[in-house]
């Protein structure tokens, strides 16, 4: 592989925004009950419109956070960054928004990483005699990768999963002097990211994962969404992947955040003290 790229194909869909909040019990409080019930009405509303968005299932989630971090978790996918930004824009008119304050936000896209395919394609362009990134071979890469779209639709442009709890995180590759996730050969990439996949799949039918990479967009490399019915399935997910060769060699982790759904026809009843 050695005369082929090194950075494996990727395929992108959704843009995605998580938004972390405090709220201001104290001020909430203070404020005369007609008057919230007004505030949390239009706040409820907004959200509704933002759910459904434009597609047929929901585009935006509500969750209640756990822990000190902040109060409030959205998650928002959309199919542009301007889109995301209109949604921060359409939130922040709201006169419930002057009880939030932002703790943390991430940005990134809805990445699918293509190594095995990867391989594959840059060998079936390289048998036909194509010189890497020549027009013929960026050709070849691009009619590849628009099959794969095609074919990966609905993974690319998911809907919030209906389930009860929320893990996000987000994640680095090392890149240090001595362990360097980017100088290791592209087929021992694959190996690894192969078998790391495999423990994922294990876990399909009690846990939705969205992957969306950030590199350029935020702080970390990838942003991982965990959805599930059962909290606990995150600690196992998570455990037993740090077993896994990618994970405890070259896998660096930022803050976890988790948080329970929060449907809109339950936000009164949480403004009052109760899920």
């Amino acid at each position: 592989m050695a005369e082929f790229p090194p950075v494996p194909l990727t395929l992108e869909g959704s843009a995605v925004l998580h938004q972390f909040f405090r709220f201001d019990w104290k001020a909430w409080r203070g404020t005369l009950a007609g008057d919230r019930g007004h505030i949390a009405g239009e706040f409820a509303a907004a959200l509704k419109q933002l759910e459904q968005g434009a597609g047929a299932g929901a585009q935006t989630g509500l969750f209640s956070q756990l822990g000190h971090k902040g109060d409030l978790i959205l998650v928002h996918f959309r199919d542009s960054l301007e889109a995301l930004n209109q949604v921060e824009l359409d939130l922040a008119q709201t006169a419930f928004y002057d009880f939030l304050t932002p703790t943390h936000s991430y940005v990134s896209v809805v990445e699918l990483g293509l190594y095995e395919s990867s391989r594959k394609t840059y060998e079936a362009a390289a048998a036909k005699g194509f010189e890497s990134h020549s027009p013929e071979w960026n050709a070849e890469i691009t009619a590849s990768l628009q099959r794969g779209a095609d074919a990966m639709k609905p993974r690319l442009f998911p809907t919030i999963p209906d389930a009860k709890y929320l893990c996000f995180y987000p994640m680095d590759r090392k890149r240090g002097e001595h362990v360097n996730w980017y100088t290791v050969p592209f087929a021992e990439r694959q190996r690894m990211m192969h078998e790391h996949g495999m423990i994922g799949r294990r876990y399909g039918d009690v846990v939705k994962q969205i992957i969306s990479g950030s590199i350029g967009m935020d702080d970390w490399e990838w942003g991982v969404d965990l959805f599930a019915d059962d909290p606990v399935v995150f600690k196992k997910l998570i455990y037993e992947m740090r077993f896994d060769e990618v994970s405890a060699v070259y896998a660096l982790f930022g803050q976890f955040f988790i948080g329970v759904r929060l449907p809109l026809e339950k936000l009164g009843g949480w403004l009052n003290g109760h899920l």
